[in-house]
């Protein structure tokens, strides 16, 4: 195994999006967002990152393989959805920073990369000298949804170690395909938090 990283930023985004599609496609098709994805929807998505100047990918290649990424961008780039319960809570998105999602094929987890992410786009959104707080969301599942693994684990604790905060009043509401499915359904989304000193 031998890695290497890669950081794009703003429209430089759009040379890696069929291979990061792909791989939000393979991770996110697992528990919790048993995600149905298509390449077409993907890229509509990672638009917002590619228009956003500030925005990061922070990218992990084993030789020509993308197998890992965590991506960011200031709040006030993002999508009204993900803004919403922010601007209803009055905080000011000129000050926060949205850090994306974290994604890792299943061999190269327990190595650190997951540390390393967080570290990558809070290094990155401190270089500004603007923004006070990260923030990220994660679905909310039920415990006894009929597809979650037996050896399932949260990452509550490992976010938690992160300095980061569950905030029941920072919700959202998005939809997706669940897995074998043609239709989308809504789930609730809740923020997690940190300052950023």
């Amino acid at each position: 195994m031998s890695l290497t990283f890669l950081r794009l930023t703003g429209s430089a985004f759009r040379a890696v999006f069929d291979e990061l599609a792909a791989l939000r496609i393979a991770v996110f098709y697992d528990f919790p967002y048993l995600y149905e994805g298509s390449v077409g929807y993907e890229k509509g998505y990672l638009e917002t990152y590619a228009r956003a100047e500030r925005s990061l990918l922070f990218a992990v290649y084993d030789g020509e393989q993308l197998v890992g990424a965590t991506t960011a961008l200031p709040l006030r780039d993002e999508t009204a959805e993900v803004q919403a319960p922010f601007l209803a809570a009055g905080y000011d998105l000129d000050t926060i920073f949205y850090f994306g999602e974290s994604i890792l094929l299943p061999a190269y987890r327990g190595l650190g990369l997951g540390n390393r992410f967080f570290y990558e786009r809070e290094a990155h959104a401190r270089q500004f000298g603007q923004y006070t707080m990260a923030c990220f969301c994660a679905v909310q599942r039920p415990v006894d949804h009929p597809l979650r693994p037996n050896d399932y684990k949260p990452l509550d604790g490992f976010w938690t170690k992160r300095g980061y905060r569950r905030d029941d009043t920072l919700q959202s509401t998005f939809t997706w395909p669940d897995r074998n499915e043609t239709f989308e359904t809504a789930k609730p989304m809740i923020y997690w938090t940190r300052k950023l000193d």
